[in-house]
């Protein structure tokens, strides 16, 4: 058994809905008519992976249509806590509509927007919770393998700031792109004096070997 756990974390491809609003948690479809993205996916992650996906189209769309295009794998485990933030009263609002609409509770947000919770919605401060308690459980329950997540922007994000140690702020700073991938490793054993309980970040919004252009937002 390989002495780390390592991760790989797969954007989902774009996303068909009007450009200028926030759909988060909302379950809106995506495009997959790129093939060479998904056979270039294909070609880099690994076999004999454990694959686990959020409740939302656009991630289970995308795992299939990596499946596809010539990557064998088992059905993923749905994981609905690894799904995008809750954005409540405002998912499907332009940012113009929301300061419209409710103008008190839109400044109030952008007073700390990675710890203010949208109307109704979540913080991306609970994203990282919610992720890295799946992430957690999973480490437990799949110690030493590779586990392909096909799931959010935000959570990718999410679980880069729980590898890194970064706070909401520094961990919304990440660019990550459609169709990505970042990789990261938990250590099983660990780098100093055996002790695991350790990460590190093989890379961040890498595009797949043989992809010169990336995928569209």
């Amino acid at each position: 058994m390989s002495n780390c756990t390592r991760w790989w974390w797969v954007r989902h491809a774009p996303v068909l809905t009007e450009k200028g609003v926030i759909y988060g948690a909302s379950d809106v479809d995506c495009d997959v008519s790129e093939t060479a993205h998904f056979e270039a996916l294909a070609g880099a992650l690994p076999e004999d992976a454990v694959w686990v996906t959020s409740h939302l189209t656009r991630a289970t769309k995308t795992a299939q249509a990596i499946f596809e295009a010539g990557l064998n794998f088992p059905d993923p485990v749905i994981e609905e806590h690894l799904a995008e933030q809750d954005f409540g009263d405002w998912q499907g609002l332009s940012w113009t509509a929301m300061s419209e609409t409710d103008p008190k509770s839109y400044e109030t947000f952008w007073d700390d927007p990675t710890r203010n919770r949208p109307p109704g919605g979540e913080s991306f401060a609970d994203v990282i919770a919610r992720t890295a308690a799946v992430i957690k459980r999973l480490n437990a329950e799949h110690q030493g393998r590779d586990i392909v997540a096909v799931v959010h922007g935000g959570t990718i994000r999410a679980a880069l700031s729980v590898a890194l140690g970064l706070n909401p702020v520094q961990g919304m700073s990440i660019r990550v792109d459609t169709l990505s991938v970042s990789i990261t490793e938990y250590l099983c054993e660990g780098l100093l004096q055996g002790r695991g309980g350790e990460w590190r970040v093989v890379g961040v919004n890498r595009l797949p070997e043989g992809l010169t252009e990336r995928a569209g937002s």
